[in-house]
């Protein structure tokens, strides 16, 4: 079972606790899981008789070595000696099978990190995992990291905006799953029998969203000459600071799911929706965040002001460009928010440069959110199909549709005797193209963005620097 710390036990071990990745067994388990990765196919499994396989005997020789650097490395982390006796037990359990598809719900279930919180409480996570927005394959993954949960957040948790499972990280080091654009420590990418009933943790790297939002934002500025109000260069300027700002903005974002006049299932994961549906939900949670970041600000928190700046300029400058354009979700809730400003008068591009009228820019973004928030309030009276209509509706007011979208011409188009969930196959994978001016930008921040892959707080927050 999990060992619960007390608050004054888990801030002694957090600062006490000698830097994993100082440790000699680090590099050598991070070989092995190397090696162990390599040989995997996409499902886990290990395949002897494929053309170039390794032998069995080296992969359980390599096997041997994760176990053995575990042990070595756990005598630091005492919090996580269940999780680490739990995953010895199922990486011996995966070579007794013959190293088939893996299974590891046992050391999942042991792995509880939203117990302890502690600021700076280092973890040593293995698992056979695929990575969100990096490596879709299930290879076995190393990763240290660090807990982010500072006095005045842990207070705010407490006290409103109660998130028990939430895990603001950092890396410390990583396998090859993770030198990617993935930013996220999820259960449920991990590979086992079959799900829990619940998950218990989620955590988001603050560190990675923070290093990435500093270099896109900057070189997005100083391509579009847009001017940036002090307070928010300051953002660009200071990695820690970001990286508080971030893990506010995720923790509110993340409890938003499940808070409001929502479907029965906000996260919408079982049921098959147009994409606009899955772009209006992750919109309405960073609007949510930023009107709740106006709050904190004038309640004297200067980090609900940084989530304000960092939601507006990471919606405006990286979601859009960022990621193919098939069914991009996120991007086509940062061309949203942009033309709902660019049409209320609050952002303008005249003579080939971007202004905001900062002050504008809040009251119309808080006019956003209640545009969404009314849409999810009025569909709780509609058939699915009619709201997926009135979402439509919402966001071609200000998106121009694909010329030859079906969904554009209305339900007479469409064969409405269908169910639903059919109708989503007449949805374009571009459904709402980008406009002339995201098409310029993308093409000028490709390289940039690029650059972002695998990026630390270690690394030069401006592209110049990288």
């Amino acid at each position: 079972m999990t060992e619960i710390l007390s608050p004054e036990r888990a801030d002694r071990d957090a600062s006490s606790a000698a830097p994993v990745v100082e440790h000699p067994a680090w590099p050598v388990l991070k070989r092995s899981v190397e090696a162990i990765r390599a040989a995997q196919s996409p499902d886990g499994s290990i395949d002897f008789e494929a053309e170039g396989a390794p032998s069995r005997a080296a992969v359980e020789a390599e096997l041997d070595s994760v176990c053995e650097a575990v042990g070595r490395i756990s005598a630091l982390l005492p919090h996580d000696a269940a999780y680490h006796e739990a995953l010895t037990a199922d990486l011996r359990r995966w070579a007794e099978d013959g190293f088939g598809i893996p299974d590891f719900l046992d050391s999942l279930l042991a792995f509880q990190p939203a117990q302890n919180r502690a600021d700076r409480l280092q973890h040593l996570v293995v698992f056979p995992m695929y990575t969100q927005n990096g490596n879709p394959d299930r290879n076995l993954e190393a990763v240290v990291l660090r807990m982010v949960w500072p006095d005045w957040l842990a207070e705010l948790e407490r006290t409103r905006y109660d998130n028990p499972l939430f895990c603001g990280i950092t890396f410390e080091d990583f396998t090859g799953g993770y030198d990617t654009h993935s930013a996220v420590l999820f259960p449920e990418t991990i590979a086992v029998r079959e799900a829990p009933a619940r998950f218990s943790w989620g955590g988001i790297f603050c560190d990675r969203e923070a290093a990435r939002f500093r270099r896109v934002v900057a070189a997005a500025c100083d391509v579009t000459g847009l001017q940036l109000p002090e307070e928010a260069r300051g953002l660009l300027e200071d990695q820690r600071r970001c990286q508080e700002t971030f893990v506010l903005w995720d923790m509110i974002h993340d409890r938003t799911h499940s808070h409001g006049d929502l479907p029965f299932d906000p996260f919408m994961i079982k049921q098959r929706q147009p994409f606009w549906m899955y772009g209006l939900e992750e919109l309405r949670c960073d609007l949510t965040a930023f009107h709740e970041g106006l709050k904190l600000e004038a309640e004297g928190y200067p980090q609900g002001r940084d989530v304000s700046y960092a939601m507006l300029l990471e919606r405006l400058f990286r979601f859009p460009v960022t990621g193919e354009r098939k069914r991009n979700y996120d991007g086509l809730g940062g061309q949203l928010l942009f033309a709902f400003l660019h049409r209320h008068d609050a952002l303008r591009w005249t003579d080939n440069t971007l202004s905001i009228d900062w002050d504008l820019a809040r009251e119309v973004t808080v006019k956003l959110r209640e545009a969404i928030e009314t849409l999810y309030r009025e569909g709780i009276d509609r058939p699915k199909l009619v709201h997926w209509f009135k979402a439509y509706e919402l966001v071609s007011t200000y998106l121009a549709p694909h010329p030859g979208s079906t969904w554009a011409k209305g339900p007479d188009a469409l064969d409405t005797s269908l169910p639903p969930r059919k109708l989503v196959d007449e949805v374009l994978p571009d459904e709402f193209p980008l406009s002339m001016f995201y098409e310029a930008l993308a093409k000028k921040l490709r390289s940039v963005i690029a650059s972002t892959e695998g990026i630390t707080a270690e690394a030069p927050a401006h592209p110049a620097a990288a």
